[in-house]
């Protein structure tokens, strides 16, 4: 499932109105939004047609490092339907360059990166000319006659060969971006004697973000004011960037997010084809429109993970853990992106996981190479650490030959221990992981299972049994504003809501935050009815636009809810203060004397009531107000959070893993996820399957594939395997539900659970399957070609014979 699923899927009719008179918040509400989506009624960006627009093809370039000696155009403007056509030199100069808002070091490396290449190219895909055409396949036909002379350079691909001296450079300041440090306790004391030490090495393949909705821009001008459309994830941050980049004005520059088909970080970004839009539309007088195709995506939009984890556990005997050592190496690619250099060290604060232990080191160093920059991705950081450090717990369990979840009851925080602080100094507000492992264990029946797999392996059967654990925790609410200035983030972690009081007693509701599926309009509805105690259906939600909702951080970072979500109950809360003065002059009596409940104003102690929509009438005509109260119950909040939010559960997975052909299969699975107070559980599951779908396609099918030379192999979807529903399993999911005590509303974030949880569940069934094998890592992703060149040592051998360790 996508974003997009939440709640259509079901099938269940009008399943989830809550009884008469009950709250709307937990009730399993259909989603608003889904009737429309569903059946086209739609505003994607692709579907906006302006008068006179224009459509814009850009030529990419095919080698991943290269001078371009020249480029010329010319011949572009002789084809039919072509309106103009520039090359990067033809328009260097007019734009600054993309910016990246977190240089997490004060000597980081910042190399300028132009929205088009003109003297240099640093990865295949990138931009080097464009053509405006009067359709968009005229335009892609005119690509061809664009000349472009290249000086090929050597490509850097490879992350540790690129650190070595002489290597061939991405800039010419060399490939080093930044090296980040973070230490805390003795951690060579730590390691020092320790009776266990087990050092792994993991890579964090790349993937590609393959969103519903291809990425689209349409940019148009009166000639004085600017209007953007675009398929983001951050209008209100992409206004803000594109001002600085383009010079235009923030105030003539109005960035609208329409209907967004899905984003999972890929649109959290500031892209080229965003800034050359509004220089052409500036340049040409008239709207043009660019849409990507899926094998140009899959060239141009940002890449997620991309690590060499080289991590180290110290332990003793009975399995407490002493110290953890990380030693990462982050692929940047050619250029530092909006949060490029940020997302791995944003992981370096979970690597810890849930776990205590008495010293944490952790060194990332960001590499420059010649290929797509890679940013955030569905978790950004977070899904790495929890890899890494759930792969060393297993890794842990088998060399102490303990089962995989006692290793983890005796390292985990206890429930009775919160608030706790940990080694990499987050504190955790609340959580209960017992409670969520053994509701999975209930669920997954992990103990027959165990009794199955033990048969399994004494008979020799050819088709193995494994069972992966995954007890994980994520920070979410990105972020305190003063947490991230610490960290050189270039914005505040706030967020903005509005509250407005019709006078017929209808609500709208104007957000900061910008859904792309993940079922605001829904959720934010079952807020202000509860708080305003109006119906779900007089609720109206604005987002998107910034003419309409100025003020915003977007979304990203599991933040929407429990940041965008408080600010809007405080909006509510100030509407109802605003409410009861005028409610208590009505009722002739004191403000002090008024209960406000299910949205009523009553005087304390008598049955004189009146409605907050009667309130709202009121006020509207303003005929009989309070002295000194101005004719509005209009309302907005800023809310800055105090603290990250921190989900947590437990993920169970069983394999089957064929040890003649390497075929892998879920057998079962087993999500139970811990996300605080839940407004919509059936939004919650859409997210949660989403979520895993994402988890198990990096485990089992998806990874960005580059040569020697830099050239994508993975261009298509042909190649690259995104994973179908055929391909994954049914999943089994369940909730525990400890509120989190840094907001008000109790909530802690559901977007990245699943995909976080997921993927080191999964590898670790495959690992634990093959174990008797003298296995103990496959590569991600666990595809039968790898199972199966592990199972036989690496080596190309098809008739090796496979004995289970202690076999005969």
């Amino acid at each position: 499932m996508t974003e997009l699923d939440t709640g259509v899927a079901a099938g269940i009719g009008d399943l989830g109105a809550p009884a008469p008179g009950g709250p709307e918040i937990g009730a399993a509400r259909r989603r608003k939004e889904d009737a429309r989506l569903v059946t086209g009624r739609t505003r994607w960006t692709d579907n906006i047609q302006l008068p006179g627009m224009l459509h814009v093809a850009f030529l990419r370039s095919p080698l991943a490092h290269a001078r371009i000696l020249r480029a010329d155009a010319s011949a572009a403007l002789r084809r039919p339907g072509v309106v103009a056509a520039f090359t990067g030199r033809d328009l260097a100069g007019e734009l600054g360059g993309l910016p990246c808002a977190w240089p997490v070091t004060e000597d980081i490396v910042m190399p300028d990166h132009p929205p088009m290449a003109a003297d240099e190219v640093r990865y295949a895909g990138e931009a080097v000319a464009c053509v405006i055409a009067t359709d968009r396949y005229k335009a892609h036909d005119a690509l061809e006659h664009i000349d472009i002379d290249y000086d090929p350079l050597p490509a850097v691909v490879d992350l540790t060969a690129a650190l070595a001296e002489g290597s061939p450079t991405v800039h010419d300041a060399g490939n080093r971006a930044y090296v980040w440090k973070f230490s805390a306790g003795d951690t060579e004391a730590a390691f020092r004697d320790a009776p266990v030490v087990i050092e792994r090495t993991y890579l964090q393949q790349r993937l590609i973000p393959a969103a519903m909705e291809p990425r689209a821009v349409v940019a148009q001008t009166d000639g004085e004011t600017f209007t953007l459309y675009s398929s983001t994830q951050i209008p209100h941050i992409l206004r803000v960037m594109l001002a600085q980049v383009t010079g235009i004005p923030e105030h003539r520059l109005r960035v609208i997010a329409p209907d967004v088909g899905g984003g999972f970080g890929s649109k959290l970004q500031v892209t080229a084809e965003e800034a050359l839009a509004l220089l052409l539309t500036r340049r040409l007088g008239r709207p043009v429109k660019w849409t990507e195709s899926r094998t140009e995506g899959n060239l141009s939009v940002h890449h997620g993970r991309g690590q060499l984890q080289r991590v180290a556990i110290a332990a003793e005997p009975d399995g407490r853990l002493r110290g953890l050592r990380v030693d990462l190496l982050a692929d940047l690619g050619a250029y530092l992106m909006l949060i490029t250099p940020g997302v791995p060290v944003l992981g370096g604060f979970m690597y810890p996981g849930i776990y205590k232990m008495d010293a944490y080191d952790f060194t990332c160093t960001g590499v420059f190479t010649t290929k797509m920059p890679t940013d955030a991705y569905r978790g950004a950081g977070r899904p790495e650490a929890t890899f890494a450090i759930e792969r060393l717990m297993d890794e842990l369990a088998a060399e102490l030959g303990l089962d995989p979840v006692e290793v983890r009851r005796r390292n985990w925080i206890a429930h009775e221990e919160f608030p706790h602080t940990t080694i990499a100094g987050m504190t955790y507000d609340s959580g209960h992981y017992e409670a969520a492992t053994e509701k999975a264990l209930t669920l997954f029946g992990y103990d027959d299972l165990r009794a199955e797999q033990a048969r399994r392996r004494d008979r020799g059967d050819p088709v193995q049994l494994g069972i992966g654990v995954s007890t994980f925790t994520e920070m979410c609410g990105l972020a305190p504003s003063r947490v991230l200035g610490s960290l050189s983030f270039g914005a505040g972690g706030w967020e903005h809501a509005a509250v407005r009081m019709l006078p017929t007693g209808k609500v709208e509701v104007v957000t900061g935050t910008s859904p792309h599926g993940q079922g605001h309009v829904t959720a934010w509805s079952q807020i202000v009815a509860d708080a305003l105690g109006v119906p779900f259906e007089d609720v109206s939600v604005l987002h998107g636009d910034t003419a309409v909702a100025p003020k915003g951080m977007d979304t990203y970072g599991s933040r929407s809810l429990a940041i965008g979500g408080v600010a809007l109950l405080q909006a509510c809360d100030k509407v109802k203060e605003k409410a009861r003065h005028v409610a208590a002059h009505m009722l002739e009596a004191s403000a002090d004397d008024i209960e406000f409940s299910k949205g009523v104003f009553r005087v304390r102690g008598t049955g004189s009531g009146t409605t907050i929509q009667e309130v709202a009438l009121a006020v509207f005509a303003a005929h009989d107000l309070p002295d000194g109260a101005e004719p509005s119950l209009d309302s907005d909040a800023t809310y800055d959070p105090v603290n990250f939010s921190f989900p947590h559960g437990t993920h169970l997975c069983a394999v089957e893993v064929d040890t003649e052909t390497g075929a892998t299969e879920i057998r079962s699975y087993v999500a139970v996820d811990d996300v605080g107070k839940v407004i919509n559980p059936l939004i919650v599951e859409g997210q949660v399957h989403g979520g895993l779908a994402q988890g198990i396609a990096q485990a089992l099918f998806e990874e960005a594939v580059y040569d020697a030379e830099g050239n994508l192999l993975t261009a298509t979807l042909a190649d690259y395997l995104v994973p179908s529903a055929a391909d994954l399993p049914g999943f089994v999911t369940a909730r525990t539900e400890t509120p989190a005590t840094s907001n008000p509303l109790g909530v802690k974030g559901v977007g990245e659970a699943g995909t976080i949880a997921s993927t080191p569940a999964v590898v670790n069934a495959v690992v634990d399957a093959l174990r008797p094998y003298g296995v103990h890592d496959v590569p991600m992703p666990c595809t039968p070609e790898r199972v199966w060149r592990a199972l036989r040592g690496g080596t190309d051998a098809a008739d090796a014979t496979i004995v289970p360790e202690g076999g005969s």
